[in-house]
C-alpha cells in the first residue's frame, strides 16, 4: 500500500473501545460502537477502531470523499 503522497510508510492502527467509541459531527452524536463503513471502522466488528495512515503526510489511508449523509447515517447506527 502507498498513499497520495507517494510514501509507502504506512502505519496500521486497531483498537477496542469496548462500546465506548464516542464521534460527533455536525450535530449527529453517538457514544456506542465504532460507525460502520466510514473508514475508522471499515473492519465492521463494532468494537474495533481500525484505520491506516501515512507517516510522512499524516493522511489517513481509505475511499475519500465521504457525503455528510454516509456519515451521519454511519453515525446514527453505531
Amino acid at each position: 500500500m502507498s498513499c497520495k503522497c507517494g510514501s509507502d510508510r504506512i502505519m496500521s492502527v486497531c483498537g477496542k473501545t469496548s462500546d465506548m467509541c464516542f464521534c460527533s459531527y455536525d450535530g449527529t452524536e453517538s457514544d456506542s460502537y465504532v460507525p460502520k463503513g466510514i473508514v475508522i471502522g471499515e473492519g465492521g466488528y463494532g468494537d474495533y477502531l481500525e484505520f491506516d495512515f501515512c507517516l510522512d503526510c499524516g493522511r489517513i489511508q481509505g475511499k475519500f470523499p465521504i457525503s455528510d449523509t454516509k456519515v451521519k447515517k454511519a453515525i446514527e447506527e453505531a
